[in-house]
């Protein structure tokens, strides 16, 4: 073969070998940037659900508070028509006790 043929050859398969550099410089570049927005779709959608994971979980929390805020109050209440029940029974025994400590008190005067 012909030298300037050869070289034209050798010309050609360097432009080729450009060409398939240059295009897998390019596919690797799309890539790159696709795997970016790829992630960057990755951690939103994370970001997302932690947000909702936070909130079903605050939401349950409250939800617990509230119940045993509730049970609280019912104890509460409970105690109290309890103690008023029993203070109500002492009445009578605590009237005549200071009736009987107040003759007492008359008669000793006297």
């Amino acid at each position: 073969m012909p030298r300037p043929e050869v070289l034209e050859r050798v010309k050609e398969a360097e432009s080729e070998a450009d060409e398939i550099v240059a295009e897998a410089e390019e596919d690797r570049e799309e890539r790159i940037s696709e795997a970016r927005q790829r992630a960057e779709e990755i951690r939103e959608e994370a970001e997302t659900e932690a947000a909702e994971l936070e909130e079903q979980r605050l939401a349950e929390a409250r939800e617990d508070i509230e119940a045993e805020r509730e049970e609280i109050l019912a104890e509460g209440e409970e105690e109290r028509e309890e103690l008023e029940t029993r203070a109500e029974e002492n009445v009578d025994d605590v009237i005549e006790h200071v009736v009987n400590r107040f003759r007492e008190a008359v008669h000793a005067q006297t």
